[in-house]
């Protein structure tokens, strides 16, 4: 298989050629890495990579599940997967092994992705761009090198929308699958929450902010993976609804009746949207009509939206605390705190004083969200958002050389309607249905009820059918 035919292909593509035996799954994984190390030095996707693990992996695979032998990529945000080292996007965490696997690795392992590197993220996953310090220099937007292609999820969205792999690892705390997802032009759907595994070293992330998934190119390959990784897991916190039938088979089919879709044309407390996204909003709008969906121009939920982002602070401060007392508690020389990035480094004094009343509060906060959120969607189907507040950032416009509630202040401004749908722990994906004039990709975001990821995979396909975009393509 040469170069132009790898991209032309997605996931399930590749597997389909991969069980018909017309290539060996070392030839793929051949074809991934001579698009890394061609790609990457471009936009700074990679990181931890072990081609020769790779290599291994690939010669000795035997097909299995819905992808066959895959080359993979895990993001660098401690998902446990020995052969490849994690940093977190830190450098007090540099080289960190972890000597078992997650439970969301051994259902990746199943489903036949054979991971050979990591894709970078900022540090802890705390940002909307990806711009570590210890990644050795920002990862770059494949469609303007300029400007970020988004965060946490960022070197995945970045690698996916490339061309190196067509499906990779993500995750979503407030916003880190659909925030890089639009600002690449690619596909990423965060689940319900409790329907990926966290286990089995954690029950749940930023207080249950936080969840596991994928980006790719296309809605089926997505659909596909879900029906490999989603699921109960013993001992869990939170369980999404099960799904009767698998993700891959409901997507396929029509809606039996019209669907009535909330569509938000404001910010919370009036926070500016730039026309661009407005124009990509428009063009969904228009979309969903011709599919014969009713769209409604609705009035917002009562969300205290200032209060949600004092309690979205607490709660990752709270958990940075936990993150770098595991690491430095026992170390009595002060030098690690120059390892921490400005921000982080305020996280983390802020997260030492929270008061357990402060953090009692930012989870009561979120609970009422969900409830806000799971009411308001009672009356729809769909709610239809811009994915972001403004096109992709330019690199170095969100910076974590400030304080920590002063960074993320920024971060809600360029992410509002994002995070909230993570304390609600609804399904959202980001779908990219509009280019600006310069040629940047602008998303939208399809939110479902909790537990709606078959209606939202399905509205998305239709939606895919009737605006096709997976030939679009940055040129590297």
């Amino acid at each position: 298989m040469n170069r132009n035919d790898y991209r032309k292909r997605d996931a399930l593509d590749l597997a389909k050629m991969l069980h018909s035996k017309e290539l060996t799954p070392l030839e793929l994984m051949e074809c991934a890495i001579e698009q890394a190390e061609d790609l990457n030095p471009k936009i700074n996707a990679l990181c931890h990579t072990e081609y020769d693990h790779g290599r291994e992996i690939a010669r000795e695979a035997t097909l299995k599940g819905r992808f066959g032998a895959l080359p993979f990529l895990l993001k660098d945000s401690g998902l446990a997967y020995p052969p490849l080292a994690n940093s977190l996007g830190s450098r007090l965490f540099s080289g960190l092994k972890i000597n078992f696997n997650s439970t969301l690795t051994d259902r990746f392992l199943g489903d036949g992705m054979l991971p050979f590197g990591r894709t970078t993220v900022p540090e802890f996953s705390m940002a909307p761009t990806t711009e570590a310090v210890a990644n050795g220099g920002p990862t770059r937007n494949p469609w303007d090198r300029t400007r970020s292609p988004g965060g946490s999820s960022g070197g995945a969205a970045a690698a996916v929308a490339a061309g190196i792999i067509p499906l990779a690892h993500g995750s979503d705390g407030g916003g880190s699958i659909r925030i890089p997802a639009s600002c690449c032009g690619i596909f990423g759907l965060k689940p319900s929450r409790g329907l990926i595994p966290a286990g089995p070293a954690r029950g749940e992330g930023w207080g249950g902010l936080a969840t596991d998934g994928v980006l790719s190119r296309s809605v089926r390959d997505t659909a596909a993976a879900l029906d490999g990784i989603a699921g109960m897991e013993v001992g869990a916190p939170y369980a999404a609804p099960a799904q009767d039938r698998p993700y891959s088979f409901v997507m396929n089919e029509a809606f039996d009746k019209p669907r009535r879709i909330a569509m938000w044309s404001k910010g919370f407390e009036d926070i500016a949207i730039d026309p661009e996204c407005l124009a990509a909003l428009a063009t969904a709008k228009s979309l969903l009509e011709k599919l014969g969906h009713e769209v409604v121009d609705a009035p917002l939920p009562p969300v205290q939206f200032s209060k949600f982002v004092e309690a979205q602070v607490n709660i990752m401060a709270a958990n940075v605390t936990v993150t770098v007392n595991g690491k430095v508690r026992n170390n009595p020389d002060s030098g690690w705190e120059q390892m921490l990035e400005p921000a982080i480094l305020d996280a983390y004094s802020r997260g030492k004083s929270l008061s357990a009343e402060a953090y009692a509060l930012a989870i009561t906060r979120f609970h009422t969200i969900g409830r806000q959120l799971e009411t308001y969607i009672q009356e729809y189907d769909f709610i239809l958002t811009p994915t972001l507040m403004e096109p992709p950032a330019k690199l170095g416009a969100i910076s974590t050389n400030d304080d920590f509630m002063g960074f993320r202040t920024k971060v809600s401004r360029y992410a509002t309607f994002l995070a909230i749908i993570n304390a609600s722990g609804q399904p959202a994906a980001s779908l990219p249905l509009h280019w600006s004039a310069s040629g940047l990709p602008i998303g939208v975001q399809l939110i479902a009820p909790f537990g709606g990821e078959a209606d939202l995979l399905r509205m998305s396909a239709r939606i895919e059918e009737a605006q096709p975009w997976f030939d679009k393509v940055p040129q590297l």
